[in-house]
């Protein structure tokens, strides 16, 4: 049953089909021991940005231009907006403002100086209380008694870069979560700006802050005009930051990490609900969403991406590895379906 067929079920029957179901397409196959036993349908936008390419579009699988929820992908295009406001960051502070971090003591004591930085504390973040994103170190907090705290919870770089920002271009820290306030405006205009697309939608992202909607293909756009930014500008310094310091915008073991340390100069993020982005130094650039919403297929989706653009080697196969378990052990594998 293809997405369409799906869209013409009983189910929907009188009611409007949403636009990411009716333009999603297998993406990959779950396989155990030869046999399918489910899919990941989603989109997978690919552009080629720059002097060179003239945001000449690649193949893609389902409707690139479908509305839909970039979540923490959004991160380096929401923080060129606080560079371009007068943010003074850079290096793994800069990365760590685009990161959905796993919560490890150095994420944590990172968080702090963006703030002692600013002249703020754990008490001035907006962003949900939550214990560590990382197994080891959610583990670890909960070991010891450790209550929720917005420092722990994997956005707080970014909200500790917004409060930062504020202070350096003079806005107001309280409110800064507001869709109105003058920070949230100017990362408005910067997403719109970097993918070519006017959100659709303005809402709250899991974190507290406002999230805008794009387009699979916008996003992938805003990532290449990342990649091929001329340093010293505020996209390049989100591109230098992320290249040379992705354990920050994770943490150990993490896919979008290992992903990143695959590929020398990857500009790379992912997202809840099955997001991720990714561009290469030449302006090759792809998002993809999954529409059920999970993570496992991503690793995959992106190293076979990058293995057809003749990128990568065995790190890059291990990064795109995710096994499927019989009993501890591998049975099967998650295959794209790019073809």
């Amino acid at each position: 049953m293809t997405s369409a067929d799906t869209a013409r079920s009983p189910m929907y029957a009188g009611t409007p089909v949403p636009p990411v179901l009716a333009g999603a397409v297998p993406l990959a196959h779950v396989e155990r021991d030869g046999e399918v036993e489910s899919v990941h349908l989603g989109v997978l936008a690919s552009v080629a940005t720059g002097a060179q390419h003239h945001d000449r579009p690649l193949p893609v699988r389902g409707d690139p231009d479908i509305p839909f929820l970039p979540r923490s992908a959004l991160k380096p295009l929401q923080a060129v907006a606080m560079l371009r406001a007068g943010l003074d960051l850079d290096g793994e502070l800069l990365a760590l403002a685009c990161a959905s971090h796993s919560g490890e003591p150095d994420h944590v004591t990172g968080v702090r100086r963006i703030l002692d930085g600013a002249g703020l504390t754990d008490a001035d973040l907006g962003n949900t209380p939550d214990l560590p994103l990382g197994i080891e170190a959610g583990a670890a907090a909960r070991a010891a008694g450790v209550p929720p705290a917005p420092v722990l919870q994997n956005c707080s770089g970014k909200h500790a870069a917004m409060l930062a920002t504020c202070v350096a271009a003079g806005w107001p820290i309280r409110g800064y979560r507001d869709p109105q306030h003058p920070l949230q405006q100017l990362i408005r205009a910067t997403v719109a700006d970097l993918t070519g697309v006017d959100p659709h939608v303005t809402t709250v992202d899991g974190c507290g802050a406002p999230l805008f909607g794009c387009t699979p293909a916008g996003l992938a756009r805003g990532f290449g005009r990342i990649a091929v930014a001329a340093p010293g500008t505020p996209e390049g310094r989100i591109a230098t930051a992320i290249r040379t310091h992705p354990w920050w915008v994770g943490g150990t073991d993490r896919p979008v990490t290992r992903l990143a340390q695959a590929v020398p100069g990857l500009v790379v993020k992912d997202g809840a609900e099955g997001v991720l982005a990714a561009a290469l130094p030449d302006g090759r650039a792809f998002a993809v969403t999954v529409l059920d919403g999970s993570a496992r297929p991503l690793p995959v989706l992106a190293a076979a991406i990058l293995a057809g653009w003749g990128v990568g080697g065995p790190a890059l196969a291990a990064a795109g590895r995710v096994d499927v378990l019989g009993h501890g052990q591998p049975v099967g594998r998650v295959h794209a379906v790019l073809a």
